[in-house]
């Protein structure tokens, strides 16, 4: 690749970047608006609705719904997606596909039937509106993450790694504890923070299994909007924006420590 394709394919890539993240950013600094309506760019910058967020205890509660659901429903994730990732590495190429087709089905089939289909199933079951129930819920869809990262890392494992573990005498466990997982860290990171992010700001799954007792950011977010179009909506993007960043920040940073200690150990 010459030295002017190099560039012309960076400038297109920052073109489509700036394409799809810049109107995501615009939310920033209306959040920053003194009005009671959202204007961009503001005409006077304020905190104004960041004391309203902060004060309103409706506010509060979602944020910390929202921090719980995803917390559980990574938690879960990770614990099932690392199951059948390890799982999958045991069977034939044709069984490996066709359990990862069905696995990914959920990003493939329409939110809007996934949350219907959950709806009729939870409600009987007493689970709708409870956090339980958005987190079983955020589980299905925050699965595939988990299980396309983890099987990832798996396919980098060595071999001959395990059947060194296992000719010294190690057990299955002692040989995935001290093994494999250590290996296969990054893959449950960042499959960890797809499917914490995932959850944190998914709507539509949100609204079917919400409830009185169990109302995640987003669905405070969408019945705000519905009454009054205020730039707290703007403060509540701009936070979740915020988390999302800090989350991947953090796992990158930890990774890239990580890799970094184990190159120089292995030198």
């Amino acid at each position: 690749m010459t030295n002017k394709t190099r560039i012309a394919s960076n400038i297109a890539g920052s073109i489509v970047l700036a394409f799809l993240v810049l109107p995501i950013l615009a939310v920033i600094p209306a959040s920053f608006d003194d009005a009671s309506y959202i204007k961009l760019p503001p005409d006077m910058m304020s905190l104004r609705w960041y004391r309203v967020f902060l004060a309103d205890p409706e506010w509060w509660q979602a944020l910390i719904t929202s921090f719980k659901v995803a917390l559980l429903a990574a938690t879960i994730s990770l614990l099932l997606g690392t199951a059948a990732s390890l799982g999958m590495q045991r069977v034939s190429p044709v069984t490996r596909a066709l359990i990862t087709g069905i696995v990914i089905s959920p990003l493939v089939v329409p939110v809007i039937m996934t949350s219907i289909a959950l709806y009729y199933v939870m409600r009987p079951l007493g689970l709708h509106g409870t956090l339980l129930g958005l987190a079983l819920g955020h589980t299905l869809l925050a699965l595939p993450f988990v299980v396309v990262n983890v099987g990832i890392s798996l396919r980098g494992i060595d071999p001959n790694f395990l059947r060194a573990a296992e000719g010294l005498g190690a057990t299955p466990w002692r040989a995935f504890r001290t093994v494999t997982l250590p290996l296969i860290l990054p893959g449950l990171a960042g499959g960890g923070a797809f499917a914490f992010v995932s959850s944190f700001d998914e709507v539509v799954l949100s609204i079917f299994l919400a409830g009185v007792q169990a109302k995640p950011l987003p669905v405070k977010m969408w019945e705000t909007i519905r009454v009054e179009f205020t730039p707290v909506t703007a403060v509540a993007s701009s936070i979740l924006i915020a988390i999302t960043v800090l989350l991947f920040a953090v796992v990158k940073l930890t990774t890239g420590t990580r890799t970094s200690r184990r190159a120089e150990h292995v030198s």
